[in-house]
């Protein structure tokens, strides 16, 4: 055999070699099956955020719809134990619980079933169970709604600002519509507040909870006793469309969660963006790679998000988010700096919470740092889901 020829040959093998690798690579990525659980349909605005994301990020990763299902009103009781049970036992691969009560009943699942990965929103106990298959996601929506607050906060100087800007203080009240006093709901708003208050530093909020995450009727009457109490703006942390209808009714800004809300009144909204968590469960899964236990997402990787500023917004409100935007991805802006506010008065300088969650309520890590100078406290870094549950002053709840 001429060299050319043996050359040839050999080229030939390699190519050859080179596509029996190449399809042998993309032949470990195996076909799955997901599943979504969502405590409410696509009426409540948290869980429609969900389940457009799942849909998305399952196409994005080339799930066809016979390899992923979605399954709504699914009650925070042992309902969601028997459905995560159902999906492992019929095949699938990965199972994603949306509101926080269903965590109890995920884990049981997930200590069932340890050939399938279980993974849920808003929890606290995986960085502690520390099994190989239960896993929490969760984001840091507070920089989101700071950067809401900041253009409520322009919006009130748009409608009440003399020559120089400021809002007297009976302008400077707002209202907050919440579920429950849950440090997630707490965390939000306050760092909603303190967005509001880097504009107008005299501003006050009222916060009024509904005791439900999905009540249209109870967020709606919430929404108009603040109004009639004098709040000039309403936001929430509540599911539905009560609190922007009741705005939309009086003519008062809102400041919506999970998307653009209202016609006349909306100014802007922030949600958490699920679809680069799920496009990473779906890909650990896929490549069989471990996925994280406690996965936080940010501003900075795209899973926190505001919307595009509303009809409603002042003039010159984008320039100044990004502006915001931009500090707070460099780290030179700290949402919870010690500086900006105070508890009963008086600077914190440091502050146990219960980031472990082992059931007593009893706090033991100290969550308060101090880098360059600055002294914050570092929520989402112990863990994913918020852990800030105090009141800070100038924020009165009424139960």
């Amino acid at each position: 055999m001429s060299k050319k020829i043996l050359s040839l040959v050999l080229v030939a093998v390699l190519l050859v070699s080179a596509v029996f690798a190449f399809s042998s690579c993309k032949d470990e990525k195996k076909d799955i099956k997901a599943a979504l659980i969502c405590l409410h349909g696509d009426s409540s605005t948290y869980d429609k955020n969900f389940i457009d994301a799942f849909k998305q990020a399952c196409a994005n990763k080339g799930l066809t719809e016979e390899q992923y299902t979605i399954i709504t009103d699914i009650d925070e009781d042992t309902v969601c134990y028997d459905k995560a049970a159902d999906f492992a036992d019929n095949g699938y691969d990965v199972v994603f619980a949306d509101s926080f009560g269903h965590e109890a009943y995920m884990i049981q699942a997930a200590k069932e079933f340890p050939d399938v990965q279980f993974c849920h929103a808003t929890g606290t106990k995986a960085h502690t169970e520390k099994l190989a298959n239960y896993q929490n996601a969760f984001a840091s929506i507070y920089e989101g709604r700071y950067l809401a607050g900041v253009a409520a906060g322009l919006k009130l100087v748009e409608l009440y600002g003399d020559a120089e800007g400021k809002v007297t203080d009976e302008n400077a009240k707002i209202g907050y519509v919440g579920a429950h006093p849950y440090a997630e709901v707490v965390s939000g708003y306050t760092s909603f507040f303190l967005g509001v208050k880097s504009i107008v530093p005299n501003v006050t909020m009222e916060v009024r909870y509904t005791g439900e995450w999905y009540d249209e009727t109870g967020e709606k009457t919430t929404a108009e006793a603040l109004i009639a109490a004098g709040c000039k703006l309403i936001s929430q942390h509540a599911d539905s469309m009560g609190a922007p209808t009741a705005c939309e009714n009086a003519n008062v800004p809102n400041v919506a969660y999970n998307g653009a809300t209202g016609k006349n009144t909306f100014v802007i909204a922030s949600r958490i963006d699920w679809v680069p968590y799920f496009e990473y469960m779906l890909d650990c899964v896929m490549n069989g790679k471990d996925i994280a236990d406690d996965w936080t997402g940010t501003l900075a990787n795209g899973a926190v998000k505001i919307t595009a500023v509303g009809a409603a917004a002042a003039p010159g409100t984008q320039a100044k988010l990004d502006e915001v935007a931009a500090k707070l991805n460099d780290g030179s802006l700290k949402v919870f700096d010690c500086a900006t506010f105070t508890v009963d008065g008086k600077t914190l300088t440091e502050y146990l919470a219960d980031v472990d969650d082992a059931g007593d309520f009893a706090p033991e890590t100290n969550v308060i740092k101090t880098e360059n100078g600055v002294t914050f406290f570092d929520e989402s870094f112990f863990r994913s889901a918020p852990y800030f549950d105090f009141r800070i002053d100038g924020i009165t709840e009424v139960k």
